[in-house]
C-alpha cells in the first residue's frame, strides 16, 4: 500500500476517501446521469415495469394459456393444444349463441346510454338554476359498484316484492306479477334496462365536458343565421364533439363486452342461455368448469374482436382524419 502511495502529495491522500465516496454517491450518479440522454429512460422506467408487471405479462400470459390444455380437475390431461382450443372455438355452437347475445347486448345497451346520456348532458350544458346538484344526482349511477347496481334492480324487479311489478300492476301495465329475469322474452330486455341506468352517466360525464369546450360564438352565429337547436345540435355540437364520442363509444363497448358482473348477478346467463355473453362464458368455462385453456381461447377471441372493433371503429367514423 504504501508503494501505490510513492508520489502521491498528503493533499491527495486526504483528499482520496471523498474522491471515492463521491464516485459512489447515488445522488451524485444521479445528477450526472439527469445531464445526459439516459435521464428520460430512468424517468420512463418505473412506468415500463407496471405495464410489464401489470398489462404485458398477464397478456402475454393469456395468449400462452390458449394454446394449451389446462383443467384443473384433469391435470393428466394438461400440456400443449396448439390451436385446438380455438379450433373447439369455432366448433362450439354455445360460443356462437353467447357471440349473437354479446352483439345484442353491447349494442342496444350503448345506442341507449349514448342517446340518454346525449339528452342528460345537454339538459345540464344550458347552466339553469340548480343544474350542479342534478349533474351529481345524474352521476349517482355511475358511482354504484356493479354489484350494489345488480342487487338493488333485482330486488325492485323481484316476482313478489319488487316495487316495479307493483306500480306496473297499479297503471294497469301488468295484470299480475312479472318474472322478468326467469322470462328469456324479457330476461335480456331487463338486463339492459338495468345496465343502461347504470351505464350512461359515462356517456354523460364525458359529452358534458366536451360541450364546455365548444366556443359559444358558434352557437350565437347559428342562432343569427336561423338555426334552431336541432340544426345546432346536427351542424356544431355533434360533429364538434365527433371525437368525444369516438373514445366514449370505444371505452364503453370494451366495458360492455369484458364486465359480466352484473349479467352474472341478475341472471347467471339463463334462463337456459338467453342471456350468456362471451365475457360470462369465459368466466364460467374457467371458475366453474375450471377449463382455464378454453377459457383463455375464448378470452383471446374477444381481444381480438375488440381490437378489430376498435380499428374499424376509427375508420368509419374518420376521427383520425384532419377536419
Amino acid at each position: 500500500m504504501a508503494e501505490k502511495n510513492v508520489g502521491r502529495s498528503a493533499a491527495e491522500l486526504v483528499t482520496l476517501p471523498y474522491s471515492l465516496w463521491r464516485r459512489w454517491n447515488p445522488f451524485w450518479i444521479i445528477g450526472e446521469l439527469s445531464e445526459t440522454r439516459f435521464w428520460m429512460y430512468l424517468l420512463l422506467l418505473p412506468s415500463l415495469v407496471l405495464i410489464v408487471s401489470v398489462i404485458l405479462y398477464p397478456t402475454i400470459n393469456g395468449f400462452a394459456l390458449s394454446v394449451q390444455n389446462v383443467r384443473l380437475n384433469r391435470p393428466a390431461n394438461n400440456g400443449f393444444a396448439g390451436l385446438n382450443q380455438y379450433i373447439r372455438v369455432w366448433n362450439d355452437p354455445l360460443f356462437w349463441l353467447s357471440l349473437q347475445n354479446t352483439a345484442m347486448w353491447v349494442t342496444i345497451t350503448t345506442i341507449i346510454e349514448f342517446l340518454l346520456g346525449l339528452t342528460a348532458a345537454l339538459a345540464l350544458n344550458r347552466n339553469l338554476p340548480g343544474t350542479r346538484l342534478i349533474g351529481v344526482i345524474v352521476l349517482i349511477p355511475f358511482f354504484l359498484p356493479n354489484v350494489v347496481a345488480g342487487n338493488i334492480w333485482a330486488m325492485m324487479l323481484d316476482p313478489r316484492l319488487g316495487v316495479i311489478n307493483d306500480l306496473l300492476i297499479r297503471i294497469g301495465f301488468l295484470g299480475t306479477q312479472k318474472a322478468w329475469f326467469a322470462d328469456p322474452s324479457t330476461a335480456m330486455a331487463a338486463a339492459i334496462l338495468v345496465e343502461s341506468w347504470h351505464g350512461f352517466p359515462f356517456f354523460a360525464l364525458l359529452l358534458l365536458a366536451g360541450m364546455k369546450s365548444i366556443p359559444n360564438d358558434l352557437y350565437k352565429a347559428a342562432t343569427i343565421d336561423g338555426a334552431g337547436w336541432l340544426s345546432q345540435l346536427r351542424l356544431i355540437t355533434l360533429p364538434m364533439l365527433r371525437t368525444v364520442i369516438a373514445a366514449a363509444v370505444i371505452l364503453r363497448v370494451i366495458g360492455l363486452v369484458n364486465s359480466p358482473d352484473l349479467l352474472l348477478i341478475l341472471t347467471g346467463g339463463g334462463p337456459g342461455r338467453a342471456t350468456q355473453v362471451l365475457s360470462l362464458y369465459a368466466f364460467i368455462t374457467a371458475y366453474k368448469d375450471f377449463n382455464f385453456g378454453y377459457s383463455g381461447a375464448l378470452s383471446v377471441v374477444m381481444f381480438a374482436m375488440l381490437m378489430f372493433f376498435a380499428w374499424a371503429y376509427i375508420r368509419i367514423s374518420g376521427v383520425n382524419r384532419e377536419n
